[in-house]
């Protein structure tokens, strides 16, 4: 399918988007039906075609007749009408491929997928002629095959408003159609629904022949044989052919319409038996046929072929053919008077009653629907139209009319309102369509000042809105437009900019003791940009999780500005100072120098004896010096006692601060003791560093 450079839309309705084939008398394309939003086929015809009333009468005469068949193996009408002198027909899109498609590429069929094809086109063929509808176009182009094997029959009614003599004489126009064409047709005869026999008969040829019987040089000259040769037997041609099946298909093509199946429901009960295995009719009936002199042909009788010499020795118009007992003739050869008379009055009679039945029927008797009041559309949507009217049994075609009413709305109904009107009778529907627009195409305002951006939108007819927002853009710069730059819309309508009021201000987030994850994703919803991260321990915040931001929180900055969070890595470790003989000031500071709290008490007489460390020296520590340790962490020193301290004085100092250095940890003012008095054994003094 070919897409639509231009897509124009039918009574408003039906838009369409594919070419799918171009035929003689019209384009058949792919739409949607907006209405309800469905894939439909459009069926255009040609505009030289249009102008033909009686042409345009006939084809709206056999849309209606199409459009009143329903079956599974027929393609529906759903709609028919004209916008703006374009008549077209509404039918349902089928997804597949046409014979004539399926024979290209894939060759000569089997005998029992032909045959099984042929069955279903018979049974579409059978209902349109229980219907009054011939088809009079049967071809492989004209039946649909879908990918899962249903088979559609198209275009049903749509050939018969094109005349025989206009058909042989376009040529170009009907030049695949005349390969089909049964005898009666070509000669310009009133046909019956035998002619479409004939025409599937022909179909099915060349489904197993991989050709259409006869060939030649122009559509005339096909179809002059049609009328004048015999067929090709088809085992002569593949001779895989089931003899079952070339029995059948000579039947069909049998050049006397009394000698082909005498409807098609026949045809498709002999091609069912064909499939399933058992006996056909074709090869069990004798049949007469005439053939032109100095030819013979195969004759399908009492299961066997048998070669039929011409008889004679006229020309082309001579025939030959197998005598058969008049009844209307006595033994001398003399036609009966009094047969003849019965016959005679037998017609009259029959005549006489169809009369009478045509006239019953005209005044609404014998099953003729009675008259009824044509009901008042006008104002209406079509849709609730086409419902109302259809309910009543009428066929509703419509035709678009520009006017400032909703579109869709009826505007007028022929006949109008009140007429007597009957089953099956066609009315049309005026149906308003919107006035046309003229378009104009966005111009390019993205990334430009917003008061350029109105002046060129002002140039081409269309209006503006404006909503700004922050951005690191310059204030006032485009960022965007909706339609966006180079769609076409009407004039008159609106565009919507959205421009830059430069960067806002947005305050910093607390995002403490969150995830990095989770502060990143609040830091991008206040408008900041995430500026990744640094590490630092942390004895207060657990391992892993923000500590604060750069800058802080609660920092006004700039929207898009970015901010940095500090992760903490837990607690710092450091190693324990060895300060074994060192003085208990010493040993404190430095301790405390690396983050430490210290903590002292007396150590026992035995550790400050000989060689040990002097009084006022640290004896011992807990955890010993080389030891690794959180930041913060306590450091038991035990310190050798001076005379003037108790021994069981304890002092806690933190990193920071103390008890100065050489200074008695325990005095007048220490808990426990008295203004002025010794120490009380057993109490100590606690002192802590803020």
């Amino acid at each position: 399918m070919d897409p639509i450079e231009t897509p124009r839309v039918f009574s408003a309705r039906y838009e369409l988007n594919h070419l799918i084939a171009r035929g003689g008398m019209a384009e058949v394309y792919r739409a949607h039906d907006r209405l309800l939003d469905r894939p439909v086929a459009l069926k255009v015809l040609f505009p030289e075609l249009s102008v033909d009333r009686s042409f345009v009468e006939r084809f709206r005469r056999e849309a209606q007749a199409a459009a009143n068949l329903s079956h599974p193996n027929i393609v529906p009408v759903f709609d028919w009408g004209e916008d703006s002198g374009t008549y077209f027909i509404v039918m349902e899109f089928v997804d597949g491929r046409p014979l004539s498609s399926v024979l290209k590429t894939a060759g000569p069929l089997s005998s029992e997928r032909a045959a099984d094809i042929a069955s279903h086109v018979a049974a579409a063929l059978g209902y349109a002629h229980r219907h009054g509808v011939i088809h009079r176009d049967v071809k492989p182009g004209n039946v649909l095959i879908t990918d899962e094997g249903q088979v559609k029959v198209t275009d049903f009614g749509i050939a018969r408003a094109v005349n025989t003599d206009e058909s042989l004489t376009q040529t170009g126009a009907v030049m695949g159609t005349a390969a089909y064409f049964s005898p009666e047709q070509a000669e310009g005869m009133g046909v019956d629904s035998r002619s479409d026999i004939y025409s599937l008969g022909v179909v099915l040829f060349e489904m197993v022949c991989g050709r259409a019987p006869f060939l030649g040089d122009s559509p005339v000259a096909v179809a002059s044989k049609h009328v004048r040769d015999i067929a090709p037997v088809p085992r002569d041609i593949n001779p895989s052919v089931a003899p079952a099946l070339e029995a059948i298909i000579l039947k069909a093509m049998a050049k006397n319409p009394d000698h082909r199946y005498a409807t098609a429901d026949e045809l498709r009960a002999d091609l069912l038996r064909f499939t399933e295995g058992r006996s056909v009719l074709a090869v069990d009936q004798p049949t007469t046929v005439n053939a032109p002199a100095g030819t013979t042909m195969m004759l399908a009788q009492t299961g066997a072929t048998q070669a039929i010499p011409a008889q004679g020795g006229g020309g082309i118009g001579a025939v030959g053919a197998i005598p058969v007992d008049d009844p209307g003739f006595d033994g001398s050869g003399r036609r009966s008077r009094t047969r003849t008379y019965v016959i005679v009055l037998i017609v009259l009679l029959l005549l006489l009653a169809v009369v009478g039945v045509l006239l019953a029927r005209s005044l609404g008797y014998l099953g003729g629907s009675a008259s009824f009041p044509m009901p008042s559309v006008v104002g209406e949507p079509i849709s609730q139209a086409s419902t109302t009217l259809r309910s009543d049994g009428l066929v509703v075609g419509q035709r678009a009319v520009t006017s400032k009413k909703t579109p869709g709305t009826v505007l007028s109904a022929k006949p109008g309102a009140g007429t007597p009107v009957k089953k099956g009778e066609h009315v049309t529907l005026a149906v308003a369509r919107a006035p046309a627009v003229r378009k104009v195409t966005v111009p390019p305002v993205t990334d430009t000042t917003k008061s350029n951006a109105e002046q060129l939108l002002s140039q081409v007819g269309l209006k503006h809105s404006v909503r700004s927002i922050p951005n690191n853009q310059a204030s006032g710069t485009v960022l965007s437009a909706s339609p966006s730059p180079g769609s076409s819309v009407p004039v008159g309508s609106t565009v919507d900019l959205t421009v830059s009021s430069g960067p806002g201000q947005v305050v910093v987030p607390n995002v403490s003791e969150e995830t990095p994850a989770q502060a990143s994703a609040n830091l991008t919803a206040k408008g900041l940009t995430y500026g990744g991260q640094t590490n630092q321990p942390s004895s207060t915040v657990g391992n892993g999780l923000v500590i604060g931001t750069t800058p802080a929180a609660g920092t006004s900055v700039n929207a898009g500005s970015s901010v940095t969070i500090i992760v903490s890595t837990g607690p710092s470790q450091v190693v324990v100072q060895d300060v074994v003989g060192d003085s208990q000031s010493a040993a404190t500071q430095a301790l405390q120098g690396q983050g430490l709290t210290v903590s002292s008490s007396p150590a026992p007489a035995s550790a400050c004896t000989g060689s040990s460390p002097g009084a006022g020296n640290v004896a011992a520590q807990s955890p010993v010096g080389g030891t690794t340790v959180s930041s913060g962490s306590t450091v038991t020193i035990s310190v050798c006692p001076s005379s003037t301290t108790p021994s069981s004085t304890t002092t806690t100092t933190t990193a920071g601060g103390g008890s100065p250095p050489g200074s008695p940890t325990g005095g007048a003012n220490a808990p426990g003791s008295s203004q002025g008095g010794p120490s009380t054994p057993g109490h100590g003094a606690s002192t802590s560093a803020g």
